[in-house]
């Protein structure tokens, strides 16, 4: 076993960290690097298989390797009666609020995110933990001072889920052996610590904590989940199985390979789930040298897309088949409450795709504001009756003949100008707000995290690294860095008009201006926006200097 030869936290940590969590945190830091030879999240990327497949080079597929484990005759461990009930999940960043109010929402669950929809400082990461051990204890309350309003929860809540960060993600405040410690581990290890025992006694009825995994490729992910969740569990002596994850399929490299993940997660799993736009953005990242595969507006990329249909179809045939949930993907609308129509249009947008996934076979879905609940329940409860799920009901065995070319096909569909000006205004105004602390915003009545931004930059990349030509709007003009050149200064312009010169000022708009088209017009792609963009994070949230635990 790889010991700890140091691990460094900030001096403002070191009173407030008792010896059995820094115990449990020296525990799980160096799983990482014990499983893979990566000490932290940034040689664990490097660790990684190639994101991209080469102009010439095998397409993704079902690896011959582990045939045995996808026609073998296994299941799950059953899923826990607390949390067999998963029709509509709400999900937000761990912000005091948005806890409560999607606890109270009507929502059978809450998945409290400190990935994409938490801008990762520091502050916001502790807050985090804090709010959601009170959340835990049921004691969380928050004071509107401007409304002067108190919120607190109901006596009957949604169960709580926690998503930490990817593997990929470093944490800088807490060093191992001189590198950055892992992201999810500090954030899985905190939460655990502070909560498993209050969980299982107040919300998982002797089971949990519940997780949600993130950004998973491959299932030697799983497996080292699975080893972090073993070495919780013996660390807090409670039973192996105790703790629960969704994993979300948001790689084009794990549709391939869900059911290994799921087997080597088999006593810990509760199912997958369509990670719809960050699949979008896996697709581009790995066709990166393909200029055969360039997307049409992003608008159009929906889940009636011949490649995205069957990669849902395949998700719920192999998660029932293993008794676990088959998750569907997220409604991001936001209520529109000065615009009846535009509201109304929007809510029925809402309800079709929900009735797509429902009549799919899907458990359950997400939704992104507490006003999209009461549809989403509204379209499962009378499509699903008083089941709780349809893991027995509906099986698809129709989905078992999906094959690699099904889940590969070309998206079709046109490219256009507006197109690539909606991507450019949308992934700024989203990086600025993350630089300042927002991890989800409101933004053109869409509620958008960090997966919009992630495919707003892949298209443009894409679109200008092969001068794709924009054949939707008649203008038939090709996109190279003159175009695009142009049309961020315009888009910031815009950006600009509708924030208010004010607003505008104080931002940080100019910097995310910069660092998104320096991401868009690099000769190579960077894997995430995130991750380039978190020293900024740690640069304008500084925190005190490193100390030796």
């Amino acid at each position: 076993m790889m010991l700890l030869k140091e691990l460094k936290l900030e001096a403002d940590m070191m009173e407030s960290l008792p010896p059995s969590l820094t115990g449990m945190l020296c525990n799980l830091l160096p799983v990482c690097r014990e499983s893979s030879g990566a000490a932290s999240s940034m040689q664990w990327s490097v660790a990684r298989k190639p994101k991209g497949v080469s102009a010439r080079g095998p397409s993704p597929g079902f690896d011959p390797a582990t045939r045995y484990i996808r026609e073998g005759e296994w299941t799950c461990a059953p899923v826990p009666p607390a949390v067999a009930d998963r029709t509509v999940e709400i999900t937000g960043p761990a912000e005091r609020k948005m806890i409560i109010n999607a606890l109270n929402s009507g929502a059978k669950v809450f998945m409290a995110d400190f990935e994409d929809a938490l801008s990762p400082s520091w502050e916001n990461l502790m807050r985090g933990q804090v709010n959601l051990k009170d959340a835990v204890d049921g004691t969380i309350t928050f004071h509107d001072k401007a409304r002067n309003r108190v919120y607190k929860l109901n006596n009957q809540t949604a169960k709580l889920f926690v998503r930490p960060r990817g593997w990929h993600l470093p944490e800088a405040h807490i060093l191992i052996d001189g590198e950055p410690a892992t992201g999810c581990l500090v954030d899985f290890g905190l939460y655990f610590y502070h909560n498993h025992a209050a969980f299982r006694r107040t919300q998982g009825a002797g089971l949990g904590p519940f997780f949600y995994l993130p950004k998973m490729e491959n299932s030697r992910e799983a497996k080292l989940w699975n080893c972090v969740f073993e070495k919780a569990e013996k660390t807090a002596g409670i039973e192996r199985g105790s703790i629960r994850a969704t994993v979300l399929i948001e790689t084009l490299p794990a549709v391939f390979q869900m059911n290994e993940i799921l087997y080597e997660l088999r006593d810990h799993s509760v199912g997958l789930n369509c990670g719809r736009w960050d699949y979008i953005f896996s697709y581009v990242k790995t066709f990166q040298a393909h200029r055969d595969r360039l997307l049409p507006d992003r608008v159009q990329v929906g889940m009636t897309q011949h490649f995205m249909k069957s990669y849902s179809d395949l998700l719920i045939w192999t998660c029932h088949r293993r008794g676990v949930h088959a998750m569907g993907g997220m409604a991001a609308q936001i209520p529109i409450r000065d615009d009846p129509e535009a509201n109304n249009a929007a809510l029925e947008l809402v309800r079709k795709d929900k009735l797509r996934e429902v009549r799919a076979g899907h458990d359950g879905t997400w939704a992104a504001h507490p006003g999209l609940v009461p549809v989403c329940m509204e379209v499962f409860s009378n499509n699903m009756g008083d089941t709780p799920n349809q893991i027995q009901s509906m099986k698809r065995e129709d989905a078992s003949a999906i094959t690699e070319e099904d889940l590969l096909q070309r998206p079709r569909g046109s490219r256009s100008l507006d197109g690539l000006r909606l991507n450019t205004r949308v992934g700024i105004q989203y990086l600025a707000a993350w630089l300042t602390g927002a991890g989800s915003v409101p933004l053109y009545n869409l509620m958008e995290d960090a997966a919009t931004a992630e495919i707003s930059r892949v298209q443009n990349w894409q679109w200008l690294k092969y001068g794709a030509e924009l054949d939707g709007d008649g203008l038939g003009v090709k996109v190279n860095n003159d175009l695009f050149g142009k049309v961020v200064e315009e888009e910031m312009c815009r950006i600009e008009r509708e924030a208010g010169r004010e607003k505008f000022r104080r931002g940080m708009y100019k910097e995310a201006c910069k660092i998104f088209a320096r991401q868009c017009t690099a000769s190579t792609l960077d894997d995430f926006l995130t991750l380039n963009a978190y020293n900024n994070i740690v640069i304008h949230h500084p925190t005190g200097s490193s100390s030796r635990l």
